[in-house]
């Protein structure tokens, strides 16, 4: 009897602790946007020491290793048809192409269109450009990128993450925010994207953009023609369409309106320019040009449930402009979710609160930005093949429900992204039926809700919080293409 006792004492302490473990979903999520990088440029040091070793790499990964080479980059432009890698600062001090027209040289596509991803040496280089100064990969031996290796290491790496357009990032954006970056439902459907950054005389960006700036469209197949051009004022469902008739909140954190990374500006429905400013109420309400309030927001206890964080030039990443604050801004959020139960005397717990009020982080780059990548993207069927997908980019998915050390070797896009937040919310996955409907994977895979929640171990910066917050400098463009 003692023994029967004991063990229903022990299958009640252990149910309890299972419950206690299991979440139905996340309460919130968070989408960190940073710039212009690959993983074979940016995570070297996941092949090294602290990190990792020259083992834990392959470009045939098994198990927990990285998809991430090290030497003997392609390059068509050599004699001898490879090129090693050269070491750059994160805030070096060139940028490097990427149009369409860069993509399309360094994709260098077979007779079948398939990328031989042989022709970075054709991407040009604006700057102080050293030799194959497209053959570069971020040096670490400051340690600027220690956060960075260390979300990746610590949580869930993705392998196969691919941008889902092949440009720079006014398109890229549009597809993160809403699934596409057509002008219309119908365009979309028929396989016509806008491709470029907005170009021509006047300044803005969306539907805030003088009347002479337009962007480039592609057809579906892969023409930009200079007669198919459209003003940057799109019109259809976004993913914020989708979250607000169910009660779900959302906010977009961006440094600037005419930004052409602030995606939402780009919709007609949710700017409604007037006098060359967003005056929707959706826009007044969910937009924050204020990138740094999403760190007061944790600290009071305001996230919302779906989230969008742009940086500032300065903490972008991007090429020629970053400071090298990226890392710390990145890793400053990470942080403040992690901590918000004992920085807010327990008033919310965003990390991993047992009432559905947990955060899940994605961070990702949204474009290439012309560096060189080893890993040939797959062309989608007609008629999107014609634009989508793109090169890889990095993606670090950051939980209290991520288990330790995870390497995702499943194929996915910034469709993958959305479909992760229609699941999340139990929203049919697809529903937009753009990038969304065309993904293969939700990102469930980088998620365990049946585990015990993960203790927070907080991220070394060489700044923190505080430094964004009262940071005075005026922000830059996080893209200045």
């Amino acid at each position: 009897m003692k023994f029967a006792a004991k063990t229903l004492v022990l299958l009640i302490l252990t149910s309890g602790a299972l419950l206690q473990a299991q979440i139905r979903s996340f309460g919130h999520i968070v989408v960190i946007v940073q710039e212009n990088r690959t993983p074979d440029n940016l995570f070297q040091g996941l092949c090294a020491p602290p990190y990792g070793t020259s083992s834990s790499c392959n470009t045939a990964p098994t198990g927990n290793q990285y998809d991430i080479q090290t030497k003997n980059w392609l390059d068509k432009a050599s004699s001898v048809g490879i090129t090693q890698p050269i070491k750059v600062a994160l805030a070096n001090q060139y940028d490097l192409g990427h149009t369409h027209r860069s993509w399309m040289a360094q994709c260098d596509q077979d007779t079948l269109g398939n990328c031989k991803m042989d022709g970075a040496a054709k991407v040009s280089c604006i700057g102080v450009c050293p030799g194959k100064p497209q053959f570069a990969y971020v040096d670490n031996a400051a340690g600027t990128l220690n956060p960075y290796l260390l979300l990746a290491s610590q949580y869930g790496w993705a392998n196969k993450m691919f941008q889902t357009n092949q440009g720079p990032s006014f398109p890229a954006h549009q597809f993160i925010f809403g699934g596409t970056s057509a002008p219309s439902l119908a365009a979309d459907h028929a396989g016509t994207f806008a491709a470029e950054n907005m170009s021509g005389k006047g300044t803005g960006a969306g539907c805030i953009a003088s009347s002479t700036r337009l962007v480039q469209l592609i057809d579906s197949t892969g023409t930009e023609s200079r007669s198919n051009q459209a003003y940057p004022c799109f019109e259809h469902n976004t993913v914020s369409d989708l979250l607000q008739p169910r009660g779900i909140t959302w906010r977009y954190y961006s440094p600037g309106a005419n930004s052409i990374w602030t995606a939402p500006n780009a919709i007609q429905h949710i700017c409604m320019a007037n006098g060359g400013n967003c005056t929707g109420t959706d826009w007044k309400a969910n937009v924050d040009l204020n990138a740094a309030n999403v760190l007061n927001d944790i600290a009071n206890c305001n996230l919302r449930q779906v989230t969008w964080v742009i940086p500032s030039g300065q903490n972008s990443d991007h090429a020629a402009i970053n400071t090298g604050g990226g890392p710390s801004w990145v890793a400053s959020i990470v942080n403040a979710v992690g901590n918000s139960w004992a920085a807010s005397n327990h008033k919310c717990d965003y990390w991993a609160n047992n009432s559905n009020d947990a955060t899940a982080i994605l961070i990702v780059w949204d474009d290439w930005g012309g560096w060189y990548d080893h890993v040939a993207p797959t062309r989608l069927p007609a008629p999107q093949g014609g634009y989508q997908l793109g090169f890889r980019v990095p993606l670090i998915a950051v939980s209290a429900y991520t288990p330790f050390h995870l390497v995702d070797n499943s194929r996915h896009d910034f469709g993958s992204m959305v479909r992760f937040i229609e699941h999340n919310f139990g929203i049919q996955e697809g529903l937009l039926t753009f990038a969304d409907a065309r993904a293969t994977t939700d990102l469930t895979s980088f998620f365990d809700l049946t585990q015990a929640p993960r203790t927070f171990g907080n991220v070394q910066t060489k700044v923190g919080a505080a430094f964004f917050l009262n940071d005075k400098t005026p922000p830059t463009d996080p893209d200045d293409d």
